[in-house]
Parts: structure tokens; sequence; C-alpha cells
């Protein structure tokens, strides 16, 4: 009997974070927290955070390998060119540990190149692990000053809480400039998946950035457990 239920149970939960909404759901309220600038005036810098480099990938071929975020890296470079004066401040290390493994600085510079971005406009912040470190980090590698402006560029789901760990770690004029957006935007309320694997990812990846959220507000990260424009 117990067997049956359990059965039932992981029924319901493939319904639900599979096929429902529910995914949807959650990852909307990331997504939209945060707006896309309409315009991008002169910036001093564009900080582009880490993990849209496979980094296991790039130090096994040789070549830079980009992960289902790999648009942090491709609209980084649109911007460079938009605002050629400003720096571009790549930070993130390595999250795992494994021979030959490289830094996604490393990845990142080699594209960053090959789309003709001057290396003495590059900055790199290569050891930096989380979201934390890449704000704390990359504030002592630049030493910002007041007066400064900033472009704060990672997937729209992850920014609130990327919003919220720059201002709590003393950073001021950044200005958030979501990519990597994974919904149509509102209409997507309430549409569920044709095929569960889509949505039990969005579900994961949305169920485990609000559990950073979480954990970043108790652990005094951030200053909000929802940060948003303006706060």
């Amino acid at each position: 009997m117990t067997g049956i239920r359990l059965v039932w149970l992981a029924v319901f939960g493939l319904v639900v974070c599979g096929i429902s909404p529910a995914a949807n759901w959650l990852i909307l309220p990331l997504e939209e927290r945060f707006p896309r600038p309409d315009k991008i005036e002169s910036v001093d810098g564009i900080i582009v955070l880490g993990g849209a480099v496979d980094t296991v990938v790039t130090g096994g071929r040789g070549d830079t390998a980009l992960t289902t975020s790999g648009e942090r890296i491709t609209i980084t470079a649109r911007l460079a060119e938009a605002v050629p004066d400003a720096l571009v401040i790549h930070t993130g290390g390595k999250g795992v540990i494994i021979q030959s493994q490289a830094t996604e600085a490393e990845g990142a510079a080699r594209l960053f190149e090959d789309f003709g971005i001057a290396p003495g406009r590059i900055i790199l912040e290569d050891a930096s692990r989380n979201t934390w470190e890449n704000a704390v980090l990359t504030k002592k590698l630049v030493e910002p000053r007041p007066g400064q402006t900033w472009l704060l560029v990672t997937s729209a789901y992850h920014m609130p809480r990327a919003m919220g760990v720059f201002e709590q770690a003393g950073w001021t004029g950044i200005t958030a400039y979501p990519v990597d957006y994974r919904t149509r935007g509102l209409e997507d309320r309430g549409l569920g998946f044709s095929g569960a694997s889509k949505g039990l990812r969005r579900f994961d990846l949305a169920f485990r950035e609000w559990l950073g959220l979480l954990a970043y507000r108790i652990t005094g990260r951030i200053p909000v457990l929802f940060p948003a424009a303006g706060e």
C-alpha cells in the first residue's frame, strides 16, 4: 500500500512540476523583477557574471564551451560595441575542482577577443565561486568610484539576487541588464508544458533560485528577501 501511495505521489509531482504552469509561476516573478533599460547611456563598465562557460569542457577541449546561459556572454559583446568606451568585466572562477578544468574567465576572455573587444578593455576576475564573491572580489579589483555607472549582466531569473548582493557589498551606480530569459513574459502564466522535461528543468532552476534568495537573506548577503528596482 505504501508503494502505491509513493507511485501516485511521484505522478502528482511530475504533473505539478513538469506539466502544469507551476514552473512558470515560480520563475516569472524573478524574470519580471528588474526590467531591461530601454536604452543604454554612457557607462563606465559592463559587469557580466559567470555561469555562461562550461569550465570542464572548456578545459578538456581547449576551446570555449557555453552553457545554456551563454547569452550572458553574447549580449555583453553587443553591449560592448554599443558603449565602446566601457570596460568589460567578467567575474567567475571555477564552480568545481577538476584537473585540467579552465576558469570561466579564461573561456570568456577568448570569446571577447574573438568578438573584437580590445584586450585593454577586458578585466577578468577568476577567483569567485558564487554571486557574493562575484560582487566582493570584483569591487576590490575594479575599485569603483562614486558617480560611476555600471551595467550588471546576468540571467533574468538570477537578477534579483545579483542586484541585492551588489548593493549589500557596497556597489553604487548599478543598472540591471537582464538576459537569458526562459519565458516569453506574463503571457506564459497560464501555460503548462507539452513535455515534462522542459517543465522540470524550469521548475528546478526557479526553485533553486528562490532557495538561494532565502539563504542569502538569512546570511545577510542581500538586504531584503526579494530585491527590486529602486530599493
